[in-house]
């Protein structure tokens, strides 16, 4: 089987992360975000992961020929010279999804975390005979997306109401659809949007099945939704595997700590935390619902709540960050610094206190 990952552009709602690093290769509790769906893909049996990207493939690609050698699976690039909407990056990789076989192929939004239940979506697929399966996710406020209007019994879909006044359902496009390689022929290679041009046709000739996504899902493109999403991300790891969470006397909640990250005496740590790779965490420290990525230091009794510190970045003592603060890439905050909801670019030094939300450039 194959699978095409969109990746798309610039990731701007995610700076000054991605001003560092591609989205896909942003790391999500402890890993880049797209590996999640590479492994949950590999898990299935697909043996040819294809992204669609129209940004700095040669560095996706290097970065990925580790993984690629490790998971035994195939990971290529089709690049868009323009933005092609969602629909576009199909036509564009037709090539490289069709192979005769006339097997269905996946199709993945990178920004979406869930548990990702592809066996079962299989199986789905192949029962109800349909020409595309999508995944559907049950939301509390839908009338911020576009819903998805099907039958509760068959799943099979009636249509797509973009962001309702009034109430129609409160089922939403999940970003993970699996398709028949005949669904291809109803692409133009041209910009186009597979939620509001494609799928509405196979609906129409009722060959579209939606299949409702069990567990968590959430589209971690921004950085609240990115901290929630970790949140419902180390949930989903306790019911599922909690061996992988760290446990301890300093310990609160979910919390998952990379093995080769230090942490000091005396820290109160949780819940909702991930601490990557190489990190120094000192004496006295208290972190709750944070990502510390890869190479950062957080010193003496500094305290950061609800915030992403970026990588190779560093807290100084006694400081205090809060309210989504998003450190870049190797920023310095001084001893006794507060920072309010911050947003810090790659390679800055802070030594004077943010107290209201704000871009430091």
């Amino acid at each position: 089987m194959k699978a095409l990952i969109l990746v798309g552009g610039f990731g701007t709602r995610l700076r000054p992360l991605t001003l560092s690093f591609p989205k896909p290769l942003v790391d999500f509790a402890n890993k880049p975000m797209i590996l999640h769906q590479i492994e949950a893909l590999k898990a299935v049996g697909v043996d040819e992961v294809v992204l669609a990207i129209n940004y700095q493939p040669e560095v996706m690609l290097n970065f990925l020929k580790d993984f690629e050698a490790k998971l035994e699976i195939k990971i290529t690039c089709s690049q868009e010279t323009e933005p092609m909407g969602t629909a576009g990056p199909l036509a564009l990789a037709r090539d490289k999804l069709v192979d005769g076989s006339g097997e269905p192929f996946f199709v993945l939004n990178s920004d979406v975390i869930s548990e990702y239940p592809l066996k079962e979506m299989i199986e789905f697929h192949k029962a109800h005979g349909g020409e595309a399966s999508i995944m559907v996710t049950k939301v509390d406020e839908p009338s911020k997306y576009g819903v998805v209007v099907m039958d509760e019994t068959t799943g099979k879909v009636e249509k797509f109401v973009e962001k309702p006044k009034l109430f129609v359902g409160n089922k939403i496009n999940a970003g993970i659809y699996l398709l028949n390689p005949s669904v291809l022929d109803k692409i133009e290679l041209r910009p186009t949007s597979i939620e509001k041009e494609t799928f509405p046709k196979i609906a129409a000739a009722q060959g579209l099945y939606a299949m409702v996504l069990p567990g968590f899902w959430m589209d971690i493109g921004q950085p609240k939704d990115y901290i929630t999403g970790l949140r419902l991300y180390l949930d989903s790891l306790r019911k599922k595997s909690p061996a992988k969470l760290t446990t301890g006397a300093h310990i609160v909640g979910n919390v998952l700590v990379d093995e080769t990250a230090k942490i000091g005496e005396g820290c109160l740590i949780g819940p909702d935390v991930a601490i990557g790779p190489g990190c120094v965490v000192e004496s006295g420290v208290r972190l709750s619902r944070c990502t510390v990525m890869r190479g950062a230091r957080i010193k003496k009794h500094a305290c950061v709540s609800s915030s992403i510190v970026g990588w190779h970045s560093t807290v100084g003592q006694w400081a205090r960050i809060e309210n989504m603060t998003i450190l870049g890439e190797d920023v310095h905050v001084g001893d006794e610094i507060y920072t309010n909801g911050g947003v810090v670019l790659p390679h800055k030094e802070i030594k004077s206190n943010i107290l209201k939300p704000e871009i430091v450039m």
